[in-house]
């Protein structure tokens, strides 16, 4: 396994982490990710950490808690052999101060997540939306005195903008409070938009992506073809009403360009997709799910090879969008002059 540098933290976590939306998930969504019992989770986690994924990413809104209980029991006695990213700040119950990051709601958010989780300590806490009714200095406080306090190591963001993250590392700045080093972000060929403004502040404050859904909620698995109908057993079925709306036609020529990759290399089109994802900047790792052993042992495929720059190109020119203004000119060289490289080439 692959490890990276979490943004500029200091810390490391393996390239490919584990998304356990998969454990214990019921109804119309989560059902559709998975519904593995502690049994069945301790069983994909030892593949897991056997491979050196060991970064566990879940969330209080996982079928009200139920994944932070299931992943708890499955780590019962190898707790200091993993890494545990979880998420809080959407509706979590049905009291008018469970939602939000309003100081009450973060600690208690946090103590309840402790508990489930069956640790002491949170290696990673993501805010799962911006709180715009909640003043960025309490909520940053907040998120310090948690952190001073021995119950969060470090702390990131998810779904935010660009001027939310901005505004929050700055009020940070200002005050010595902990700053974020990781923004859960969707990313994935068929959803650049994280490189219009998201990944040039991750350049610039040194803070590291996150990857969820980097299949595109399940249109890159290899099983999407143009002119067929959805497989009877896609999520999408169930999940396409969540999922961000993407072009049919771009869909359709990113599988292609997949497709001929894959006949190239002797890869599955998940692990083409999953690769590219890892040669981006400042992606420090990519969250897989798995319904069983057999999808997880596909993803972990994605490891311990590269693509070809020309391939890269390839997969580059099938899968680009024109960014709406002010990005576009960043992307079309008309600054290239005064543009990071980094953000050249994505």
């Amino acid at each position: 396994m692959e490890y990276r540098w979490l943004g500029s933290s200091g810390f490391k976590v393996p390239a490919l982490g584990f998304g356990a939306g998969t454990f214990g998930g019921k109804g119309p969504l989560f059902s559709a990710w998975g519904n593995a019992d502690a049994n069945e989770a301790r069983r994909l986690l030892d593949i897991c950490l056997e491979s050196g994924v060991n970064l566990f990413d879940t969330a209080d809104v996982y079928f009200d808690g139920a994944s932070e209980s299931v992943l708890g029991e499955a780590l019962k006695g190898r707790r200091d052999k993993a890494i545990i990213s979880t998420k809080l700040t959407l509706r979590a119950g049905d009291g008018p101060n469970d939602v939000g990051a309003s100081r009450h709601h973060l600690i208690t958010g946090v103590e309840r997540a402790l508990k489930r989780l069956n640790t002491d300590y949170i290696d990673l806490l993501q805010l799962h939306h911006f709180d715009a009714m909640t003043p960025v200095e309490s909520v940053m406080r907040t998120l310090d005195d948690l952190v001073r306090e021995g119950k969060l190591r470090y702390l990131g963001a998810s779904n935010f903008s660009g001027w939310q993250l901005m505004k929050s590392q700055a009020v940070a700045d200002r005050y010595g409070y902990t700053r974020f080093v990781a923004n859960q972000t969707y990313y994935s060929l068929i959803g650049r938009d994280y490189e219009w403004e998201l990944m040039p502040f991750g350049l610039d404050q040194g803070v590291g992506a996150v990857v969820w859904s980097p299949l595109g909620w399940g249109r890159l698995t290899g099983k999407i073809r143009r002119g067929q109908p959805l497989p009877a057993g896609s999520r999408l079925h169930e999940t396409a009403g969540f999922a961000p709306p993407v072009n049919e036609e771009r869909l359709y020529r990113v599988v292609d360009a997949l497709d001929e990759i894959a006949a190239e290399t002797g890869k599955s089109v998940p692990q083409i997709a999953l690769n590219w994802l890892l040669q981006r900047p400042t992606v420090s790792t990519i969250l897989i799910g798995a319904r069983n052993e057999e999808q997880l042992r596909q993803n972990l495929g994605a490891i311990g090879w590269n693509l070809t720059r020309e391939q890269i190109t390839r997969l580059d020119a099938a899968s680009a969008v024109t960014p709406p203004y002010p990005y576009y000119p960043y992307w079309n060289g008309q600054f290239a002059e005064r543009t990071p490289p980094a953000i050249q080439t994505a």
